[in-house]
């Protein structure tokens, strides 16, 4: 597997592009601030016609140690013996995300699929029930690792990316087929739990209405106290931990977004009636520790081959660690070591397995990981 890397500021930077090799695939991680982008999609798919485009906008675009804005963070692959499929399909056309999750993974030829990567709509989309979707569709199982797309913190337009162009509302797939194929992945979060515990006595899918019989964003706002007024970006510091039964390793949901005259909370994810959930908070050691446990579940053995690592972390992760963002990067590379690559973006939503024996789950406040070699 070959890979070359490359950060393009502006449109003219693809004059000097000059990649050792000829690429099957171009990553591409896009801050919604980089203006050229339609025109930058277009001109590289002319220049090399033959090679997939995946990608999606983000809150901050990931490159080896390096946390960035306003820029294209592009990773160029060489496969040597995988076989790359990509899919897309548009949320309208489905009746919810489950039914496009199954929709998608349907288009698979699912014979020697080993691994799929997901990059979706970050705010058109109810990413748990996307998830659920993508399992039941197939008959085969792979893993599926992915991330929802980001729009900084202003939650206004998302878009994902693929030779055709630039689409908003848009789920793309990329399926990997081949044995020599080598997949590590990890998610981890890091954040505390404080609090009392509160039943969710009224939602549908991920919209929450109530909360111990009271309204739900009403309640959420007495949480927050003056940071009540900068919703919903301020709900990406304040996540909430979900159950729904004794013994279930809990997961976490973001806000993406608020009804006042509802008085309801739209999360990333499923937040099912009877379900319990806590009010969390971060700890800035305990997020970076986090991050480097979800590298070491994720990594792959060093065979001296180069390999690729994905990392997709949560917007809210980047608001709380401010200008120590970076130090949750350079601690995951830490433990991949030298011979792997990185790149990645902050999103609106993590897709992994908890770990190697888990199913596939939307998450949110983690840093999800994902190795790829040959």
């Amino acid at each position: 597997m070959d890979i070359f890397q490359f950060k393009v500021t502006q449109l003219a930077d693809l004059e000097h592009l000059e990649i050792p090799f000829e690429p099957n695939i171009f990553f591409l991680f896009v801050s919604p601030g980089f203006s050229a982008i339609d025109a930058f999609v277009e001109q590289l798919a002319l220049t090399y016609p033959d090679t997939e485009i995946v990608g999606c906008s983000t809150s901050g675009e990931i490159l080896g140690d390096q946390v960035l804005d306003d820029c294209v963070a592009l990773t160029a692959i060489r496969f040597q013996s995988t076989t790359l499929r990509v899919k897309e399909t548009a949320l309208e056309q489905h009746p919810d995300s489950h039914a496009a999750g199954v929709a998608l993974r349907k288009e698979f030829d699912e014979k020697g699929l080993r691994h799929i990567m997901v990059f979706s709509d970050g705010l058109h989309v109810n990413g748990a029930a996307l998830v659920k979707g993508l399992n039941e569709g197939g008959t085969s199982n792979p893993s599926i690792t992915g991330g929802l797309a980001g729009d900084g913190s202003d939650f206004k337009r998302t878009f994902t990316i693929t030779k055709e162009g630039v689409s908003t509302g848009k789920i793309v797939a990329l399926g990997l087929y081949g044995e020599q194929l080598q997949i590590g992945y990890g998610s981890k979060g890091g954040w505390d739990s404080f609090g009392m515990e509160r039943l969710v006595t009224k939602s549908k899918d991920n919209v929450l209405y109530e909360l111990d019989g009271c309204p739900a964003l009403e309640l959420y706002k007495r949480f927050l106290g003056d940071k009540a007024k900068e919703l919903p970006s301020s709900g990406l510091l304040f996540p909430l931990s979900l159950r729904n039964e004794k013994g279930q390793a809990p997961v976490v949901r973001t806000i993406l977004s608020v009804d006042e005259e509802e008085q309801s909370l739209t999360f990333a994810g499923d937040v099912p009636e009877g379900a319990y959930v806590r009010l969390m908070k971060a700890n800035v050691d305990r997020l970076i520790n986090g991050a480097e446990q979800s590298a070491r579940i994720g990594t792959l053995e060093d065979d001296g081959k180069d390999k690729l690592a994905f990392l997709i972390s949560c917007v809210g992760r980047r608001l709380v660690l401010k200008q120590l963002v970076e130090e949750e990067v350079e601690a995951v590379n830490g433990v991949l070591g030298e011979t792997t690559y990185s790149t990645g973006f902050y999103s609106y939503g993590e897709i992994a397995p908890f770990d190697k024996f888990s199913p596939c789950s939307l998450h949110n406040q983690t840093m999800t990981i994902t190795t790829l070699s040959e």
